[in-house]
């Protein structure tokens, strides 16, 4: 049976003080203990591949329609749109994402995914597992969602949740948008959304006036060669050696062409040519990912790849129709930037509710990628995209002082604390959300 809405008292006006802050704590508190522990642990339970988050998107769908939104399923794939329209006032989107990944848990959570799917890529039979806390993010909507339908004699304007599918493959956004979704259901004035991270304590708000996100790139390179007898070098065209050149020249980009307080990665990968000991080979393949925080950084980075292999290959002594083939793939990411004015007033906001000692900015050490941004560019839309830590102190403390590591995401040992997570993502949500849509009449 579905347990009915917390009903909240009209407020008037979205004052903050530090009595509507606990106030706020304790009923998503409640909703937690009764509601949403058992939600997460179902959605942690049964893990769906990208594109093929069916029987997630329909719990969605059920959860959100039960909470008094209007739901259209099935865009742009398994991806599902929730509005609450409440009176005059800004249109404000909240996105989680829900796929998670073909990885075997091995978390030893009383919960743990035992869950196996076909992959819609390979067709193979794979364990799959929410080991991005993907479960987190459409708990903690879901959450939300009950606390703003409870509440809707307290603010007013338009209230527009997305599901998202497939944002592990960067392909979930793309489709929605190729979907139509602005033309459909409004553009919207603010856009947001958070990720859980293990890498910060449990319930901390982590967010940043820039890029939390880096923009990402999929580069092949082809490397053509003149086969023959290993024991006859002198009569080819080694691709392998050109390979061996080319990547470690690529390392210089970062090192010596990009200023040195501007971020960027070049990595490769993948490097298969070859078939037998005594066989040097005609093709070399190299696959690289690269990374970026800037529309600059991004030119600078594949302007050089093409340079690089290009004139290492006349180097080589190959002729012009035999050069290396670039081919960066359609399938990019742009970074994912917030806007430093909202970002700050969101932040004032949280700090108000939380305290000082549980928001703020912690540097992330990698460059991971989001699909977010297809949400937010071309048109822009101003928007802010947080962190949610979900981690125990004491277990980033153990790791600090040399204790057993803190399982990264998309590890078979990745977890999440739950509680403290979803509370944190529901709370630091509803209060973005009344900071940006209009005030009771």
């Amino acid at each position: 049976m579905h347990r009915p809405l917390i009903a909240l008292a009209a407020s008037g006006l979205f004052v903050l003080n530090a009595a509507a802050a606990d106030d706020l704590a304790t009923r998503v508190k409640a909703d937690y203990d009764g509601y949403l522990e058992p939600l997460f642990e179902h959605f942690h339970r049964t893990p769906e591949l990208s594109t093929v988050e069916t029987e997630t998107a329909a719990r969605m769908a059920k959860e959100l329609r039960e909470a008094g939104f209007d739901v259209t399923e099935n865009i742009g794939g398994t991806g599902l749109v929730a509005m609450l329209e409440n009176g005059e006032g800004p249109l404000v989107m909240m996105r989680a994402d829900m796929d998670g990944l073909p990885v075997h848990e091995q978390s030893g959570l009383e919960y743990a995914s035992v869950k196996q799917q076909a992959s819609p890529i390979t067709g193979e039979t794979v364990y799959t597992m929410h080991a991005c806390g993907h479960d987190v993010h459409i708990t903690s909507l879901v959450g939300t969602a009950r606390h703003m339908a409870g509440t809707r004699d307290a603010w007013t304007g338009t209230l527009m949740l997305v599901v998202q599918p497939a944002e592990e493959t960067g392909a979930g956004a793309k489709a929605m948008r190729a979907d139509r979704i602005w033309e459909r259901f409004g553009k919207p004035d603010y856009a947001l959304a958070f990720h859980v991270s293990a890498y910060n304590e449990s319930g901390f708000i982590n967010v940043s006036e820039g890029s939390p996100y880096a923009g990402a790139d999929s580069v092949d390179i082809i490397i053509h060669g003149v086969g023959g007898h290993g024991a006859s070098p002198h009569a080819t065209k080694d691709p392998i050696v050109l390979g061996a050149q080319i990547v470690m020249a690529l390392q210089t980009l970062v090192s010596r062409e990009l200023p040195p307080r501007d971020p960027g990665v070049v990595t490769v990968g993948s490097f298969h040519s070859g078939t037998k000991h005594n066989i040097i080979s005609d093709r070399a393949h190299l696959q690289l990912t690269v990374r970026n925080t800037s529309p600059e950084t991004r030119d600078l980075l594949l302007t050089g790849i093409e340079r690089i292999a290009r004139n290492l290959g006349r180097a080589a002594g190959l002729p012009e129709d035999k050069l290396p083939e670039v081919i960066v793939s359609e399938d990019s990411v742009p970074p994912t930037s917030n806007t430093p004015e909202l970002a700050q007033r969101l932040k004032a906001r949280w700090t108000e509710a939380f305290g000082e000692e549980r928001v703020g900015l912690v540097q992330s050490k990698g460059m991971g990628a989001e699909d977010f941004p297809f949400f937010t560019v071309d048109p822009t839309i101003p928007t802010v995209y947080w962190a949610v830590g979900g981690t125990p102190a004491e277990d980033l403390l153990a790791a600090e002082m040399g204790g057993p590591p803190v399982p990264s995401h998309h590890s078979p040992f990745f977890k999440i604390e739950p509680e403290p997570s979803v509370r944190a993502g529901v709370e630091s949500t509803v209060i973005a959300l009344r900071e940006l849509l209009g005030p009771a009449p």
